[in-house]
């Protein structure tokens, strides 16, 4: 076997010249069946562009199209059921692999080692298309199912038949010819941001205001962005809860602008007056260090990646394509368009009026969170982390119990107990995520922070919504019918599922209230906390742009642009709600640190999860629930159109805004 050896400088190049390529294509032709013509060529063409001069001669590359390109659809099916059992033994045992070796740093099960880090960073599949390049199988793959544009699948895929779309998934899987130094370079980069992240730990019981008091328990360790945010949220169920929001959001503010004191973070030595920025040991005000950058050179490390990998991409040049126009599977300009029509609605203003009132005062910058609307800010939730607590006492009664909630949700004993039969529960050390499988043989991931005296109220929250994931993921593997079309259009589509489990996790303790109020008061909290999403979703798009723009910036100049940058778009669309100049709040998200322009897929998700919430309510839950996710990894706004009869918009959220105010009013 012809093995491969390329420099990582060698890019893709057409080597071949037209005349030889239409030679070839024509002999192909003579030999084939009609129906196979159109293929051939689009698929001879497309692996001569990923040809480079280390994969040999013409007579190689000739060759190699004349013993595997397909010549009539019998021999091209064989050859597509045969690739599709591979790529799932591959891709399910890479993740298999990523999964177990990721463990001791996501599960908190212990100390983690030095070695940990470098085993976490490890990529099993890093060197999978290095490999199938160079035995051949990326080629005689791309001979046979050619890859289709954006705009192809979006002009063609509604005729395509299933088989069509899943001949067409398997042209998405060698896009590109990516070295593995720099995928695995790229990972360990990744795992580096992952770990910071998951270690910037606030002790909010060492912030103390002016005056020297603390508003929080001693003890209590805040995850930034996540458990910050979700305390911020927590307090509006509180009498005095003001004081303690700006506590936090000042600390917010200190990290986005990298002034706060690296003695604080992770660490409950000293206390802080984030306020003044001032640092205490034992009552008297002390020096220190602030954090010196690092939250940016974390984005600054992965850009300087991601530039290497743009080389070896070309239907895909630059990241911001690769995450939309490849991942997510919608234009950036479109999902701008999306996102500038909502926070640009005037029913915004209005609801910002409403909450003035509800609060009995002027907006403040942290009420983009503000979660007044939802019945479980009204909730005592020190009673509802006692119920909880004694519920699941550990993260084996949680997983115990996930039959039973879909049995709640409206799913069948047997298809409860089958897709509960494949998830495994584990405690988080960071806020929690869910891990899918890859491979019908292995299962999914739950991940949730659970206290050694058991789960409390945003443990549970958060392990519904990644339920909802689990669901999504594991009937996506199991009940669509191809396994190149296993999972859904792109990220938000799980989101979407996740935040329709998250919505009725009240519900599922028999807590949620279900009259017009309610309803109404849901679809003001939907807009609102699309507007706040979306914003910071802006803000990492504009982050990246102004990355690719200063190519050799230091993450100094990021920190400043950043904060420029959030606060173009704090004044341009959340001032005139606001009222308010000059906040750079929208920067503070964790994802834009170790998992950049991920955001988007959360507000897509939330207009989907409206959407599809609304056309589900009267309808059989878990019915609903197969039948739209069986339609399995086609291109979003085809999977929307068959699923609700529309594709992704804004206007059932405004439009459902707009018809609560005037009944509010």
């Amino acid at each position: 076997m012809h093995m491969t050896v390329f420099s990582i400088n060698e890019t893709s190049k057409n080597m071949f010249s037209e005349y030889q390529l239409n030679s070839l294509i024509n002999e192909l032709i003579q030999i084939s069946e009609p129906d196979q013509h159109k293929r051939i060529e689009k698929g001879v063409r497309q692996a001569a562009s990923f040809w480079f001069t280390s994969d040999g001669s013409w007579e190689d590359f000739s060759g190699m199209c004349k013993t595997y390109s397909a010549r009539n659809a019998h021999d091209r099916d064989a050859m597509f059921v045969r690739m599709q059992d591979n790529f799932e033994l591959l891709f399910g045992s890479f993740n298999k692999i990523s999964v177990g070796l990721k463990i001791p740093l996501h599960v908190d099960e212990g100390d983690i080692l030095p070695v940990d880090r470098i085993f976490g960073g490890y990529s099993a599949g890093a060197h999978f298309s290095d490999d199938m390049f160079a035995n051949q199988i990326a080629f005689i793959t791309i001979l046979n199912f050619p890859f289709y544009s954006l705009n192809e699948k979006t002009l063609l895929g509604e005729s395509w038949t299933r088989a069509e779309w899943a001949h067409a998934r398997m042209g998405d899987v060698f896009k590109s010819r990516i070295p593995a130094a720099l995928l695995q370079d790229y990972e360990q980069i990744v795992t580096d941001a992952d770990g910071y992240i998951s270690d910037y730990n606030i002790y909010v019981g060492k912030l103390v205001d002016k005056r020297g008091r603390t508003h929080f328990p001693e003890g209590l360790k805040l995850i930034s962005h996540w458990g910050l945010r979700d305390q911020i949220k927590a307090n509006y169920a509180l009498k005095d809860g003001f004081a303690g929001q700006s506590i936090i959001y000042e600390a917010m503010l200190r990290i986005i602008r990298q002034e706060i004191p690296r003695e604080v973070i992770d660490n409950n030595t000293y206390t802080w007056n984030p306020m003044s920025n001032t640092l205490f040991a034992e009552g008297k005000a002390i020096d220190f260090v602030a954090e010196p950058n690092i939250r940016y050179k974390q984005i600054i490390q992965l850009f300087k990646a991601i530039r290497k990998i743009d080389a070896y991409s070309p239907h895909f040049p630059d990241y911001i394509s690769r995450k939309f126009e490849e991942e997510m599977e919608i234009r950036v300009e479109d999902v701008e368009k999306i996102f500038i029509e909502l926070v640009s609605s005037p029913e915004l203003v209005e609801i910002g009026k409403v909450i003035e009132k509800r609060l009995g005062r002027k907006l403040q910058p942290w009420d983009i969170w503000y979660d007044g609307f939802k019945t479980r800010s009204t909730l005592d939730v020190g009673k509802i982390d006692k119920l909880l607590k004694e519920k699941y006492p550990n993260k084996t009664a949680f997983e115990s119990d996930l039959p039973n909630i879909l049995i709640k949700l409206g799913f069948s004993a047997d298809s409860a107990r089958s897709i509960a039969s494949k998830i495994i529960v584990d405690p988080s050390r960071g806020a929690g995520h869910a891990w899918g499988a890859a491979m019908k043989s292995d299962k999914a991931r739950l991940r949730t922070r659970i206290s050694a005296d058991g789960m409390d109220y945003k443990g549970y929250n958060i392990a519904i919504h990644e339920f909802g994931h689990n669901v999504e993921q594991t009937i996506t593997l199991h009940n669509v019918d191809y396994y190149m079309l296993n999972g859904v259009p792109n990220t938000s589509f799980t989101e979407a599922l996740a935040f329709v489990f998250q919505a009725r996790d009240l519900e599922l303790l028999d807590m949620e209230s279900s009259d017009t109020k309610a309803a109404r008061l849901a679809a003001l909290d939907n807009l609102w906390s699309n507007f706040e999403i979306m914003g910071v979703s802006l803000v990492d798009i504009h982050v990246w742009r102004w990355l690719y723009a200063h190519p050799d910036a230091t993450p100094a100049e990021l920190n400043v642009a950043v904060n420029k940058i959030a606060i173009e778009i704090w004044n341009t669309y959340f001032l005139p709600v606001f009222g308010l100049e000059d906040s750079p709040i929208l920067a503070i998200y964790s994802h834009m640190i170790d998992y950049p322009l991920y955001l988007s897929a959360y507000p897509i998700g939330q207009l989907i999860e409206f959407q599809f919430g609304n056309d589900i309510r009267n309808k059989d839950f878990s019915t609903e629930i197969y039948r739209a996710f069986t339609q399995g990894r086609i291109i979003p706004q085809l999977w929307m159109k068959r699923a609700v009869g529309s594709e992704i918009s804004p206007l059932p959220s405004i439009e459902a805004a707009r018809d609560a105010l005037k009944e509010i009013r």
